[in-house]
């Protein structure tokens, strides 16, 4: 039996540019589909599971970020965003903080594209594979599969993917500290921007997330000039109990 090719779902208001991307997705592999509109995409994702989303940043009826703050981020669908508007990096850095799993600017190369979409998956369908296990540490449990943390008191907060990628990282290698630039090629998405604010930013959501006090951060540390250290005992296990 043939296998199924993974789907792509662009949402994008150029008809030029989403019949370009499509045709090239199909070209390379893929099955693809368009929608102009939020409303016809969320129609579309309410009928099919895509692979990965390749979303416009500005659409007439809403915008590519809330997109995937409200419905992709939950359901841990990779996204690809666009933009030729927000060319700012503050921009680009709230678009990973959000959940984005890479960002290009427009105007879009087609097959560069189709590149982009084959990294995020790659890195996507590791995690599948390998993220079956879980992370102890200082009372939390890291469910790297279900994108969540589990708090000491049993309360669950809900993790993206580049959290997951990033904490994944940091527990790996605890009690040594890891630069920006070691964190950013572990994350290949975070790599393909020319600056390194964008982990400074993840790692002041995770600690949010772990409850750290800001001034005084006990689960991960800032080693002034070096990087970042994640300073408890980590343990591991194929189940959210030890």
């Amino acid at each position: 039996m043939a296998t199924a090719r993974p789907l792509v779902l662009v949402l994008e208001d150029d008809s030029d540019l989403a019949s370009a991307l499509v045709r090239t997705f199909r070209e390379h592999g893929f099955d693809a589909g368009s929608a102009g509109l939020v409303r016809d995409f969320e129609r579309r994702l309410s009928q099919v599971r895509p692979a990965i989303c390749v979303i416009d940043m500005n659409l007439p009826d809403g915008a590519g970020l809330d997109v995937i703050g409200r419905r992709l981020k939950s359901e841990a669908i990779p996204a690809i965003l666009m933009s030729g508007v927000w060319t700012e990096v503050s921009y680009r850095v709230l678009g990973l903080e959000m959940g984005a799993d890479d960002y290009l600017l427009k105007p879009v190369d087609p097959r560069e594209m189709v590149a982009r979409v084959r990294a995020v998956l790659r890195r996507s369908e590791g995690a599948a594979q390998d993220d079956d296990r879980f992370a102890h540490f200082g009372g939390w449990t890291a469910d790297f599969r279900g994108h969540r943390l589990i708090a000491p008191d049993a309360s669950e907060v809900e993790l993206s993917a580049s959290e997951v990628r990033l904490l994944r990282a940091l527990a790996s290698r605890p009690q040594r500290v890891q630069t920006r630039e070691t964190l950013m090629e572990d994350d290949e998405a975070a790599g393909t921007l020319p600056f390194d604010r964008s982990i400074d930013v993840r790692i002041s959501r995770l600690r949010a997330k772990l409850r750290e006090d800001p001034r005084n951060p006990r689960i991960i540390k800032t080693i002034y000039g070096a990087g970042y250290m994640f300073a408890p005992k980590v343990e591991w296990s194929r189940g959210a109990e030890r």
